[in-house]
């Protein structure tokens, strides 16, 4: 058993006070000033999503949200190939797509937002709840390479739910699952 398992309950009332200590001490959430925006992760595979996006493709084209709807997926490289077949089949970075689609094994693409394992979320909640993608990932449309610029902290998520009037409270995103 994990050395924290019989103390969740202190462990939540901790997080709780933090939490509290970060909403007093007013610091910022949201948007991250360019300048302190941290460099993109460097990917396997270069990817716009503005060039993309402007094909027409919706952000649930390629990013499925398998059962019980915590993630959103990366596309399977047979799914780009069905397009990267004929559009700019002779790119070394296509050639690349190709091969991982041929041997079955996926790109190892990079996270550029990841929580903490002790938080709990669900895209599929906040989706249907009509939370758009580029309130948590910034103008994703806009961009040739996904850096994080939108600050994930308590501060943030809790003042996005206090706005929506979702539930707000220490369990609705420490719980026990």
């Amino acid at each position: 058993m994990a050395w924290w398992r019989p103390r969740l309950r202190e462990l939540k009332a901790v997080f709780g006070m933090a939490g509290f200590l970060l909403l007093a001490a007013g610091l910022h959430g949201q948007q991250q000033p360019p300048e302190q925006q941290p460099q993109p992760p460097q990917q396997p595979v270069p990817y716009s999503h503005k060039t993309h996006l402007a094909m027409g493709l919706k952000c649930d084209s390629c990013h499925r949200n398998a059962d019980p709807g915590e993630f959103m997926g990366f596309p399977a490289e047979s799914f780009c190939m069905s397009c990267h077949q004929v559009i700019k089949a002779d790119s070394p970075h296509i050639a690349k797509l190709a091969a991982a689609a041929q041997a079955k094994k996926p790109i190892p693409w990079v996270r550029v937002y990841q929580l903490p394992k002790y938080v709990y979320f669900s895209h599929r909640v906040h989706t249907a709840a009509g939370t758009s993608c580029e309130t948590c990932h910034g103008p994703v449309r806009e961009r040739d390479v996904m850096t994080r610029e939108v600050v994930h902290n308590m501060k943030s998520c809790m003042a996005c739910h206090a706005a929506t009037k979702a539930r707000n409270d220490c369990m609705a995103c420490h719980e026990e699952h």
